[in-house]
């Protein structure tokens, strides 16, 4: 069984760019906010996921014709039937 390590080496750019920064920036991140440098990276990070990863699983994939027979079937069996009685646009 392999472990895994806890910790990562971050290594700073020389300048900053949209693929990195410098050391100094993370420092004056930490001043501006209050934290420390680790927290920085962690926020970073963090805020980096919710834009890049999706906030959901993947489905299935469309339906197949079986499922969707199925779903008419069922949908027929259980909606109301009878006359309308009232009727309402959401676009007039």
């Amino acid at each position: 069984m392999t472990t895994v390590a806890k910790n990562l080496l971050v290594k700073f750019r020389s300048r900053d760019t949209q693929f990195g920064v410098t050391r100094e920036t993370v420092k004056a991140l930490a001043k501006e906010l209050d934290v420390n440098e680790t927290q920085v990276i962690h926020m970073a990070l963090s805020r980096f996921a919710t834009d890049v990863l999706p906030a959901y699983a993947p489905d299935d994939g469309p339906l197949t014709s079986k499922q969707v027979r199925g779903l008419r079937k069922d949908a027929t069996e259980n909606l109301p039937k009878g006359k309308v009685l009232s009727r309402e646009a959401l676009f007039a």
